[in-house]
């Protein structure tokens, strides 16, 4: 299964445009969104942002981010795409998605407390599914700002340590940008799409395995 993830669009539509066009062209089997789909904007910006990409006619999932407006996930699950606190299926490969970002100080819209991060995960996950989350797991490439502190997710790392899920696509921190490990568990932070990025995972649904990212721009 080819994958296309993708995360923090921040509102930009034009570049939402350029990638339903790669969709149409490369017809990847699915499409991944880890949040921040607005910028501290509303359901009606986010489906004009997402319309493009509903029209792709590929199988969708995704999560709100910390700067997605409150209204946002009710509108993702409207058009069948939420994946948030819940596990849904592509192509029989289980995806559990977690929302909004750990406590920032910034006291942004969807913050959760990790105990909540470890209530989605130990409520909704089942062995061999991947994982979608705004943030990223702690100590990891995916998690790390300029200055060099992590600062993802510490419930999200515990959870891998302990049961190796195959793959997490992450998002939140746009510098963390790139591909680490964890165990077996592949991490893959895309970098973010308003700045053009994007990742094409190959996902061996068999294996339960990633077997290749690729980190592009468009």
């Amino acid at each position: 299964m080819e994958i296309l993830a993708v995360t923090d669009i921040h509102g930009n539509a034009r570049i939402v445009r350029k990638l339903a066009e790669l969709i149409a062209k490369e017809k990847p089997d699915a499409l991944l969104i880890a949040g921040d789909i607005t910028h501290f904007s509303s359901a009606e910006t986010a489906r004009k942002v997402l319309e493009p990409l509903l029209n792709a006619g590929v199988p969708i999932l995704a999560v709100h981010g910390n700067c997605d407006g409150r209204d946002v996930p009710e509108l993702l699950t409207e058009l069948g795409i939420n994946a948030h606190n819940r596990r849904a299926e592509v192509r029989g490969t289980g995806i559990v998605g977690i929302g909004g970002s750990n406590i920032t100080p910034f006291h942004t819209i969807w913050e959760l407390t990790e105990d909540e991060i470890r209530g989605i995960l130990d409520r909704n996950y089942r062995e061999g599914d991947v994982i979608l989350s705004h943030v990223p797991p702690h100590g990891t490439v995916a998690d790390r700002v300029h200055l060099g502190h992590h600062v993802g997710s510490g419930a999200l790392r515990e959870f891998i340590e302990k049961r190796q899920p195959p793959l997490v696509v992450c998002g939140h921190i746009h510098e963390g940008r790139g591909i680490d490990r964890v165990g077996e568990t592949m991490v893959v932070n895309p970098g973010p799409l308003f700045r053009k990025h994007y990742a094409v995972i190959d996902f061996d649904e068999k294996r339960g395995k990633a077997e290749n990212v690729e980190l592009n721009k468009l």
